[in-house]
């Protein structure tokens, strides 16, 4: 069996398409089971995010396509239309080694961004809880944890603040220039959300809305920022406020409707709005951007913004790739130490049970007056002899069927000075 990483991303498929293979969060679960239910593979986790979707499974070659059959089918998707988006790694050291540049931000928008760490902590987290991974996907997610930080701590990949939020942030200056009159209506309360609002705090945002299905989560967010909640039901009665809104919510349809936004600019009597959709699927209908004073972005509109702010981190990067390549050898080499436990525990089994057994002996020569010195030689030679009887034996055998290999493996494997 093998690890393999079957996927895609913002570099090979659109929104599009990507928007139609999500997870949200609560169905995430239900999908773990279903692949372990199903047999397609021995352990599995799942990671969806606006830019990826990407399952990990502990599975045969032979399993690939009945894992591809099963995303489609889950997501009602046709085939054809989704597998030229999809890369796949059949290999183990090769989808180890795409887990751990993901785990980087190296297979990223923006290079280095920390989010995605995140996110595959939570992939794992629901996958440990839903009792769908084992010993493999524990040791590939666990080690590619080490490896990011290895990689924030040695290199500057994260030493500029580039983000899908940052660079969202950075278009509406370019739009309005300061940000010190603008309002900015944020759908959603998590982590990109979260991390807008404090880009736009920073930039000196004059008044910010938040908006989310749990009001709690919104009021706790804005109150961070000096902001105020709202619920997502309350959002046409406030959308005209908004200069700015920056949408990230899970929600399966679009919350901004066309309707919904022609009425806010007719209040606004045709005043502009900025409007980035981070989400995937749209939390943004995809015609509101047909209307006039609306500019409308998704996370694929974002990039060039990106591209500006990521030349200091390229060099970084390179050091990060040396970084995986030798982690990726350490993982690939404890994953072949694997191949000896069985050997060795059984060793060690055979040795016990022949420690076990003198010992016994011992303590009945003892209850029968032996003196103590014959009893520390008796155990001491009988223990030798059992111990090396076998491999002097298969040794013999060897010389005598002139397999040199396995008697320059046994003075390795004993240390023996060559003669």
């Amino acid at each position: 069996m093998q690890l393999i990483a079957i996927g895609l991303n913002h570099t090979t498929a659109p929104v599009a398409i990507r928007e139609q293979v999500t997870f949200s969060p609560e169905r995430l679960t239900h999908a773990l089971h279903e692949i372990l239910e199903h047999e397609i593979a021995d352990e599995a986790v799942i990671v969806s995010t606006c830019n990826r979707t990407e399952l990990y499974c502990h599975a045969t070659i032979n399993q690939v396509e009945k894992i591809i059959d099963w995303l489609c089918q889950y997501h009602n998707v046709k085939p054809d239309a989704l597998r030229k988006h999809l890369y796949t790694y059949t290999d183990t050291q090769k989808a180890v080694h795409h887990l751990l540049r993901v785990a980087c931000g190296l297979d990223s928008l923006v290079l280095g961004e920390p989010q995605i760490l995140g996110q595959l902590k939570d992939a794992y987290q629901t996958s440990r809880e839903t009792k769908t991974i084992k010993r493999l996907l524990t040791k590939a997610f666990e080690h590619s944890f080490s490896v990011a930080k290895q990689v924030r701590t040695d290199t500057a990949i994260g030493s500029s603040p580039v983000s899908v939020a940052f660079a969202a942030v950075r278009l509406a200056q370019q739009i309005f220039g300061e940000l010190n009159k603008n309002t900015a209506l944020l759908l959603g309360a998590g982590e990109t959300i979260e991390l807008a609002a404090r880009h736009l705090s920073e930039n000196q945002l004059d008044r910010m809305i938040v908006a989310n299905r749990t009001v709690e989560r919104a009021r706790t967010l804005a109150k961070e920022f000096a902001g105020y909640a709202i619920t997502l039901e309350e959002i046409p009665m406030h959308l005209a406020e908004a200069d700015i809104v920056i949408a990230s919510t899970a929600s399966p349809v679009p919350i901004l409707t066309k309707e919904m936004v022609k009425a806010a600019i007719k209040i606004r009597k045709h005043k502009p709005i900025f409007m980035v959709d981070i989400a995937v699927p749209r939390d943004i209908a995809e015609d509101v951007g047909d209307l006039p004073d609306v500019y409308l972005y998704t996370v694929d509109d974002l990039n060039e913004v990106i591209q500006e702010n990521l030349r200091s981190r390229e060099q970084a990067a390179h050091q990060a790739e040396e970084i995986i390549d030798t982690q990726v050898s350490h993982f690939m080499g404890w994953l072949k130490s694997l191949d000896a436990v069985n050997t060795i525990r059984d060793l060690r089994e055979q040795t016990q049970q022949t420690q076990q057994e003198l010992v016994e002996k011992a303590k009945r020569m003892l209850d029968n007056g032996k003196p103590a010195h014959e009893v520390i030689e008796y155990v001491a030679h009988t223990l030798g002899n059992k111990l090396i009887h076998s491999p002097c034996s298969q040794l013999r055998q060897a010389s005598y069927e002139g397999r040199n290999d396995m008697i320059n493996i046994a003075r390795q494997l004993y240390q023996l000075e060559d003669v």
